[in-house]
C-alpha cells in the first residue's frame, strides 16, 4: 500500500488547514471561498426522481438504463452540438473525479507513457498519471507537445482554475494535430454550461470533430449545473471504441452509478429551468465578489467561465492567502494548481447569498 501512496503529491488542502483555523476566528466567522462545492438546494424534481427510485433492491447496470442513455445522447446532441451521438457514444461514471483519477489505468498505461494536461491544471490529471505509474507531463500548447509517448492529452475548457475557455478554431487546430499523431483526446468540460464572458465549445461539437468523435472523449459531470456533488452523477461521451473497452473493464471493476443516482440523472438533464436558475444565483455572486475583490486592488485573469475567479496581488500567493483569512475569508493558492500559479489565488463563487454579501463587505 505504501509503494502505490508514495507516488502521489502530498495532498495539497491539508497546508489550508492553519488559514482555515485563521479564517474560523472571525468575529462573523469564516466565508470559504477555497473549494468550489455546492451550496444551493438539490432541485426538487432531481429529489422526486432519486426518491421515486429509493427501492433499487438489484444491482445497477454499469452502462446505465436505457433511459439514462437516451438522457445523456438527448443532452449530448442538443448542448454539445454532437449531433451523431448514439447509446455507443456515452457511459456513465461514478463522478468525475474518479474518472479522471483512475482513467490512465484503466487506459493500460504505465512506465514510458506519457500523460500531458495544462500547466494550470486540475491536480488530478497529475494523481492519474502517476497511480499507474506513467510520466505527467505539462503544456502551454499542447500542439508543441512531442507525441512520439503522449498516450492521453487531457484538454480543460473551461478551465479549472484559470475559468480560461478555449475557442472553437483552437480546438480545431488541437483535435487535427492529435489525429495526425495518434495522440488520444479527454476533455474536461465539466464547467461547460457555466459561461459569462464566453461561450465554450465542446470537442465533440460538429464544427470541431467534423461529426467524427474518433480518439475524442468528453467528460462532464452534474455536480455545478444541477447541484449533485453529493450524488457523484457524471459521464463520458465520444469515441465508442475507446467507450466500449471501458465499459468492459468498468463492468469487471463493478463501476456502476446506483440506480436511483441514475433516475435522478435523467430527470436532471431532462430539465433546462433549474440550470438557468442556478446560472443566474452564481452570476449575482460572481459579480458581487468580482466588483469587491477589483476594488480591494486584485487583479482578474481570465475567468470567463467557471465558478472561479482567478486573482493577484501580483505577491506569493500564501501571502494573499494569509491576508484574506485575516478578513475571514478562505481562498485557494494558485501553486495548487501549478507553478505557475504562484503568485495568483482562486476564489469560488459557490457560497450562500450570505457569506457573499459577508466577504464583499470584508473586502470593502
Amino acid at each position: 500500500m505504501a509503494a502505490v501512496s508514495d507516488r502521489l503529491p502530498a495532498f495539497p488542502w491539508d497546508k489550508l488547514e492553519p488559514y482555515k483555523a485563521t479564517a474560523a476566528a472571525h468575529a462573523d466567522g469564516i466565508v470559504d471561498l477555497s473549494v468550489g462545492t455546492p451550496v444551493d438546494p438539490v432541485p426538487q424534481l432531481i429529489q422526486r426522481a432519486l426518491v421515486e427510485a429509493a427501492d433499487s433492491p438489484g444491482y445497477p447496470t454499469v452502462w446505465g438504463t436505457p433511459a439514462l442513455r437516451d438522457a445523456i445522447t438527448g443532452w449530448v446532441r442538443g448542448r454539445l452540438g454532437a449531433s451523431a451521438a448514439g447509446h455507443r457514444n456515452v457511459l456513465p461514471v461514478v463522478g468525475s473525479k474518479e474518472l479522471v483519477a483512475w482513467l490512465p489505468t484503466q487506459l493500460g498505461l504505465g512506465a514510458g507513457d506519457k500523460v500531458a494536461y495544462p500547466r494550470l491544471a486540475y491536480p488530478t490529471y497529475e494523481v492519474g498519471a502517476r497511480l499507474c505509474g506513467a510520466e505527467a507531463v505539462v503544456y502551454d500548447d499542447p500542439t508543441e507537445l512531442d507525441p512520439a509517448a503522449v498516450k492521453l492529452l487531457w484538454l480543460n475548457s473551461p478551465s479549472n482554475p484559470t475559468g480560461k475557455v478555449l475557442p472553437k478554431e483552437d480546438l480545431i487546430r488541437i483535435v487535427a494535430w492529435a489525429r495526425e499523431h495518434g495522440v488520444l483526446v479527454f476533455s474536461d468540460e465539466c464547467y461547460l454550461e457555466l459561461g459569462w464572458e464566453a461561450e465554450p465549445v465542446s470537442v465533440l461539437h460538429d464544427d470541431v470533430c467534423g461529426g467524427s468523435y474518433e480518439g475524442l472523449v468528453a467528460v462532464h459531470s452534474l455536480s455545478k449545473r444541477s447541484n449533485l456533488a453529493g450524488y457523484r452523477a457524471a459521464f463520458v461521451a465520444g469515441d465508442a471504441d475507446v467507450l466500449g473497452e471501458l465499459l468492459e473493464i468498468r463492468k469487471h471493476g463493478g463501476m456502476m452509478p446506483p440506480a436511483p443516482v441514475q433516475a435522478a440523472t435523467v430527470a436532471a438533464l431532462g430539465d433546462d429551468h433549474h440550470v438557468e436558475e442556478q446560472r443566474a444565483r452564481y452570476a449575482a455572486r460572481r459579480a458581487a465578489l468580482r466588483a469587491a475583490l477589483e476594488a480591494h486592488g486584485f487583479r482578474v485573469e481570465h475567468s470567463e467561465a467557471s465558478l472561479y475567479l482567478w486573482v493577484t496581488r501580483d505577491e506569493p500567493c500564501w501571502d494573499t492567502v494569509a491576508h484574506l483569512a485575516e478578513l475571514g475569508i478562505l481562498v485557494a493558492p494558485g501553486d495548487f494548481y501549478g507553478e505557475a500559479g504562484a503568485r495568483f489565488v482562486r476564489v469560488a463563487f459557490t457560497a450562500t447569498d450570505e457569506r457573499v454579501e459577508a466577504a464583499v463587505k470584508r473586502l470593502g
